[in-house]
This record gives structure tokens, C-alpha cells and sequence, in this order.
């Protein structure tokens, strides 16, 4: 779990008091991964705390986090940097977060990103990271995995190494985040809930936070009566629980399946979510009827026929990732999965969307 948390607006302006004592010396740099989108903004880039040889990186969201992209930003660091670095400070969206994390566990474990893909395959900690997010609901600021495409599949670096050592929760940041972004990262947490309360994983530690996630989700895109200032700080503590949420019990049908879209496709995770949980009633009833309330509330338009034209043999790539993540199927059905999940029933789905 992340052992140290800020919450408060403005409170990213604390950044620079929190990290100086974890400073090695004046050699040893923080490395700051940014979000390019604030390129230029110097309402936030004014307020990073850099100093000595720090140095501060701006990295394009656009497309979802590789292992690849990991390895070159640890060559990167390593070659530009005689000391290795005082920490990663990640400022951005989960694949921002995602990125500083998994180059904080790559400059301390040898080989490359793609190794690591999986469940408890780190074996030594990473170094000092910080994660801020500047949108809320993937839940990536609490989690203890990464999620990244790798040559062969996508799935995440899941260990107890992964998260950060410290979060700042500034819902400030959040302001002029486009509606749509905002529905889908929101929508994200919202079937992290879902899949969460519904899974064969639930136990007390991970209902205590889903429930309360639920809720706030449910106030936050169905009550009109809402500040933005209200919304933006409960969307961002719904975040946080949905993460908590799944950190004892796992996510379900909705991510499987949008794993194999995002690897083949490219489809980012909260639209890629969005997309799947539309036809998911056959499991999730109650949570896909919420959500397509919601999604008409907010005058949502998914996108339609992402796989019309797709092959046999893509179909089939997408359906081995789904069927890849063993423990996400056992949380959604339970250990007699693999007699309901087959695939031409998957098949069937993703033909849907």
C-alpha cells in the first residue's frame, strides 16, 4: 500500500518540501515524468521544484504505456546521469503514473520491462517515486501493478515494489480536463467498483472500499446539484477507494476484454472499459443499467463497430490476451470459469462492439 498521502487543493505545491530530505545528494537527480500536455503551461510547470541536476521529461499519453517505452526511458536516465537518481516523481493521467512507476522498479532489477509482466516477479525495490495525478479514476496513483503492452501481451508489473511511496492528491489539477476523458477515466473507477463487488475475490477490506467508491461515483455523475469543486474532489477520493477496492480482490470481465482490444487496436484503457462493460448485462445487470444511465446523462456517443472488420486470426489475438488473465476470469465467475468463457463466447462479445 502507499505509505504516505496528501489531499488537498493546492496541495502540489507542497511537492518541493516533501521530496528535499529524500534528495541522495546534489548529483543524484529527481526525475520528473510529465504529461506533454502541460508543455507550456506554466501554471503547472512553474510550480515543479527543480533543482541541481533534476530533470524533467515530458511524455505523451497519447498511447497506452509500453514495455518498451519503460526500457527506453531507464537508458535514457542511466546514460544522461552519472548517480542514479534520488527518485521518479510521475505528474499526469494513469499511463504517466504507470511509466514512473514501472522506470522506478527497472533501475533497480536488471533486464527488461517485459520480464516482469506479471505477479510477483520483482525482487528488489524500487527506487524512491512519487505519483501526482492530474485526472482521477484509474486508480493507478494507489494500485500495486502497472499495466503495459509488451511484445506479446499486455498485463502489468504487479508486486509489492510497485507503489508509489508517495501521493499527492490535488484536485486542482484536474481543472480543463476534456468531458469525455473525464466520463471515461470516471467510468473506469465506476467498474473497478463493479467488478470489484461482484467478484468471487469480495471480502471485507475490498467491500468496505468499493462500496464507498460506488457511491461517490453514483453522486458524482448523476447529482446535477454538484460544485465542480465538489466533483473534482470526490471523483479523486472515488479513485482512491476504487484502487483500494481491487488491491485485495481483482477487476473483471470488462478489463480482460479490454486488454485485447488495447493490444491489438490500441484502445485506450477508460473508452477501451467503456466500449466492453456496454455489453457486459449478461454479468454485471445492475452495474451496466447504472451505467448506461449515466452515459446518457452526459450525453455520451461510444464508439461504434471497432472490430467490423477485423480477422479471424486478430479475433484471435484478442481472445488469447483476455483468456491470459487467469485471475481477473476466476474473480468475475469463479473456478469453474473456463467452462462459461470460451471462445466463441468471446468471440460473439467482441463481434458486439
Amino acid at each position: 500500500m502507499v505509505s504516505r498521502v496528501v489531499f488537498g487543493r493546492g496541495s502540489f505545491n507542497q511537492l518541493g518540501d516533501i521530496i528535499a530530505p529524500k534528495r541522495l545528494n546534489t548529483k543524484a537527480p529527481f526525475i520528473f515524468l510529465v504529461d506533454d500536455v502541460f508543455k507550456g503551461n506554466s501554471e503547472i510547470t512553474s510550480r515543479i521544484p527543480l533543482a541541481y541536476d533534476d530533470q524533467l521529461l515530458y511524455i505523451s499519453a497519447e498511447n497506452e504505456p509500453k514495455t518498451s517505452q519503460v526500457d527506453e526511458l531507464v537508458e535514457q536516465i542511466i546514460l544522461n546521469h552519472k548517480d542514479r537518481p534520488s527518485g521518479i516523481i510521475g505528474i499526469g493521467g494513469g499511463t504517466i503514473l504507470d511509466l514512473a512507476k514501472a522506470v522506478a522498479i527497472m533501475l533497480t532489477n536488471e533486464g527488461e520491462a517485459k520480464n516482469y509482466q506479471g505477479w510477483d516477479l520483482v525482487k528488489t525495490p524500487a527506487i524512491y517515486h512519487v505519483g501526482v495525478p492530474t485526472i482521477s479514476g484509474t486508480g493507478s496513483e494507489v494500485s500495486r501493478t502497472t499495466v503495459l503492452t509488451g511484445p506479446e501481451k499486455k498485463l502489468g508489473i504487479n508486486s509489492d515494489y510497485t507503489p508509489f511511496d508517495q501521493v499527492i492528491l490535488d484536485p486542482e489539477l484536474t481543472n480543463g480536463v476534456p468531458k469525455d476523458q473525464w466520463f471515461y477515466t470516471g467510468m473506469d473507477c465506476f467498474i473497478h467498483c463493479i467488478e470489484s463487488l461482484n467478484g468471487t475475490y469480495l471480502n471485507a477490506f475490498s467491500q468496505s472500499y468499493g462500496e464507498k467508491a460506488y457511491e461517490l461515483c453514483k453522486e458524482i455523475f448523476m447529482d446535477a446539484s454538484l460544485t465542480q469543486a465538489e466533483a473534482q474532489d470526490k471523483l479523486m477520493m472515488a479513485s482512491w477507494h476504487g484502487g483500494m477496492s481491487i488491491a485485495y480482490s481483482q477487476v473483471g470481465v470488462a478489463h480482460a476484454m479490454s486488454y485485447g482490444l488495447s493490444y491489438l487496436l490500441g484502445t485506450k484503457h477508460g473508452i477501451g472499459n467503456c466500449i466492453v462493460f456496454d455489453h457486459l448485462e449478461e454479468f454485471y445487470p445492475e452495474g451496466v443499467s447504472m451505467f448506461k444511465a449515466m452515459k446518457k446523462k452526459h450525453n455520451i456517443q461510444l464508439p461504434q463497430g471497432l472490430c467490423a472488420g477485423l480477422h479471424d486470426d486478430e479475433f484471435d489475438i484478442m481472445i488469447n490476451v483476455a483468456l491470459s488473465l487467469e485471475p481477473l476470469w476466476e474473480n468475475a465467475i469463479g473456478k469453474t470459469w473456463k467452462q462459461v468463457i470460451t471462445r466463441s463466447k468471446l468471440k460473439s462479445l467482441y463481434q458486439k462492439m
